[in-house]
């Protein structure tokens, strides 16, 4: 198939998009900001859209009826990468169900929830009771709860926008790749109205505050416990799916990110959240089910009592009249239902009975009930006496069994999250065993142990058992290359020879970069030993010294702190091309760590690679930089100006004392100058450092 070429300037139409029944639309004739344009303007062919729709249908041959323009055109799919430019182009803002807008959504919705599932079990302390028998209905503690939970509800009903703009990805495309997002917003709005809409439309109704500020009010002629128990079953009706409604949402943030938590403290906290929950909602329920509990006794009381007593004198507002007045003064219904009476069996209940917790503020009633909750869900329920009544034994098997199930999550969950904390220790602390069984058993002498010791020490305070490398070898390269350039660049940048190079070179040479450690007192290379690594120091302080070859009387020691560097005769063999791969040059000095030393390191192979690039550089200038800075030429000139400073001293000398002694000045000294430069020589002048042959270009 073969169509004409979009116009480059428009940047929707190089797009990946799909159209009406997921079919490829070719021969655009201009492009869709051309054809806005000529629209708004009046320029070009104007055709009406009914009309174009009816020629797709019957053949219509008006160009403008071939060639609808992009707006004209139903979108039906896209990639992720292309809902930006779209909402940039005017089009309908939709919503990646893996993009970062949607997971932070999901976790401000998760915390609302989460914070609804607390307020909602708040609507059961309403009902309480007075010292004079009667139940009230708290108004001032339900407009604070009602105005909390209206502010709760309005994220469930964003929520539900957000649903209905959130694409989804089609069934078909899931073949490879990440698969293509629907984005029609009626096939949107079929799928979510066919799945949890009514789930999530249930949840977002302010079911408790119609009860409380419409049902209520015009129940006021019926008993207190209809209003009771209407206030009770909406509550549960509703609070049901708010509670199943976190298990999906926490699968979706899991499926976006792979984990539920960043960190393994905030994932135990969570599951502690969760159990805590659970705490109060059994407080909650625990104290009304007491305040049904006494209800039932002071009812059973009035039977006895009847007809001076009546059920309308429980109700507060009632329980103002005269009759009410005098059957209580008669009464001995205070005496009867109580615990020590055995009138009334309270059974689990009547421990808020005994402390009066009806009829206490609503702080108190919370924490006492809370606690309850708590205590009795990690003792898995088995402190609870309870009495004869059907209700009340399944109210205890449930807290017997969910204290089961929640405290054994909870513990399970908590030991996985924290255990992810501690496995790199524990990894540290095996290792450790097997290398002291292993000392042992080869014998390893005790100085030498205490080495072996303080090193692992050392490497595990400064990398905590992370595999840096590994690490780094699991990124993209481009972001491997960044981090590389942010910890080893400037430390690069100190080296003078490096400092000639270019950034891509530098990036080269921090990429070649590997980290090493070092305890007190560790020998990195010998005097004479091969050196097969250059070494940038990042932390702590190392002496460097020589005695030229073990000579008698001879020894220059100078100290290596941050920023500086060692080897560099490493370097001057990799300037060589005609230096041997095999071997490796022999140390001018012996390096030793006097404190823990962290650092890195390139080795020979990485050099070599490096240092093949220094030889396009101007030479004058990296001869003298290199003789500059480095410690072995430092040496040598510095012997080289003290035998040239003593010969002179000595020339001197002689040369006064044939002033003195009358002879000529100018004559015999031949052969006087001749020995003593022999003599000079013969106490070995140190040698001079080999310099490579900057000039000299490797052969391909």
């Amino acid at each position: 198939m073969s169509g004409e070429r979009l116009p480059a300037r428009s940047s929707l139409t190089s797009l990946l998009i799909r159209f009406q029944n997921d079919t490829e639309v070719h021969h655009f004739r201009a492009s869709p900001l051309e054809n806005l344009s000529n629209r708004r303007h009046g320029k070009g062919h104007h055709h009406d859209p009914r009309r174009c729709r009816l020629g797709f249908r019957g053949g219509c041959m008006d160009k403008a009826c071939r060639n609808p323009t992009f707006k004209d055109r139903v979108l039906s799919r896209a990639f992720s990468e292309e809902l930006e430019s779209l909402a940039h182009a005017g089009s309908r803002l939709f919503f990646d169900p893996r993009g970062h807008l949607i997971h932070l959504w999901n976790k401000i919705f998760l915390s609302a929830c989460l914070l609804s599932l607390f307020v909602d079990p708040l609507f059961l302390y309403l009902t309480g009771t007075r010292r004079n028998t009667c139940i009230e209905f708290k108004y001032p503690l339900a407009l604070a709860l009602s105005m909390i939970r209206s502010l709760l509800d309005l994220f469930y009903a964003a929520h539900i926008m957000f649903r209905f703009r959130t694409a989804f990805i089609a069934p078909s495309s899931r073949v490879f790749g990440r698969g293509e997002l629907v984005i029609q917003p009626y096939k949107i709005a079929r799928r979510y109205l066919g799945r949890t809409f009514w789930f999530d439309l249930v949840t977002a109704l302010p079911l408790p505050q119609f009860v409380i500020w419409i049902v209520i009010p015009r129940l006021d002629e019926s008993p207190t416990g209809s209003r009771k128990n209407i206030l009770r079953f909406s509550i549960i009706f509703q609070y049901l799916p708010r509670l199943f409604q976190i298990f999906p949402l926490s699968r979706q943030i899991v499926m976006a990110t792979g984990v539920m938590t960043e960190t393994a403290w905030a994932g135990a906290a969570y599951n502690l959240i969760l159990y805590m929950l659970a705490s109060h909602v059994l407080g909650a329920l625990w104290y009304l089910f007491s305040v049904q509990r006494q209800e039932s006794c002071w009812r059973e009381a009035c039977r006895l009592e009847s007809p001076a007593c009546q059920a309308a004198f429980f109700d507060c507002k009632a329980a103002v009249g005269g009759n009410r007045t005098v059957w209580y003064q008669l009464s001995n219904i205070t005496s009867l239902c109580t615990t020590a009476n055995g009138f009334y069996q309270f059974g689990i209940y009547g421990e808020a009975l005994d402390a009066q917790l009806t009829s206490s503020s609503f702080t108190q009633k919370y924490v006492y009930c809370f606690w309850w909750g708590l205590k009795n869900l990690s003792c898995l329920g088995q402190n609870l006496n309870t009495s004869l009544f059907i209700g009340e034994i399944a109210f205890a098997i449930v807290i017997g069994v969910l204290g089961l199930v929640l405290f054994g999550l909870l513990i399970g969950n908590m030991q996985s999250y924290l255990q992810a904390t501690t496995v790199r220790l524990e990894e540290w602390r095996s290792k450790r065993t097997d290398m002291e069984r292993w000392m042992h058993h080869r014998q390893i002498p005790q100085p030498l142990k205490q080495c072996v010791r303080r090193y692992h020490q050392y490497k595990w305070v400064a990398t905590r058992g992370v595999d840096e490398e590994a690490l780094l070898s699991d990124l993209p390269m481009d972001i491997r290359r960044d981090i590389k350039r942010h910890l080893c660049l400037d430390l690069v940048r100190r080296v003078p020879l490096f400092d000639e190079m270019d950034e891509r070179m530098l990036e080269a040479i921090c990429e070649r970069l590997r980290p090493a450690l070092y305890t007190r007192g560790t020998r990195l290379v010998r005097e004479l030993d091969p050196v097969d690594s250059m070494l940038f120091i990042i932390r702590g302080y190392l002496d460097s010294y020589t005695t030229q070859g073990g000579r008698s009387g001879f020894f220059n020691s100078c100290r290596i702190g941050a920023g500086e560097f060692c080897g560099e005769e490493l370097l001057t063999w990799a300037l060589d091309p005609r230096a041997a791969a095999a071997s490796l040059p022999l140390s001018t000095r012996t390096v030793r760590a006097v404190s823990e030393v962290e650092a890195f390191a390139l080795v020979a192979d990485d050099l070599r690679f490096v240092a093949s690039q220094f030889r396009r550089l101007h030479s004058a200038r990296i001869r003298h930089r290199f003789r500059f800075y480095s410690h072995q030429w430092r040496t040598w000139a510095a012997c080289f100006i003290q035998a040239a400073w003593r010969r002179h001293k000595r020339r001197r000398a002689s040369v006064e004392l044939r002033v003195r002694e009358g002879g000529d000045v100018r004559g015999g000294g031949g052969s006087l100058r001749r020995s003593r430069r022999h003599s000079i020589d013969g106490k070995a002048l140190i040698r001079k450092p080999m310099e490579p042959d900057f000039t000299v270009e490797e052969e391909d």
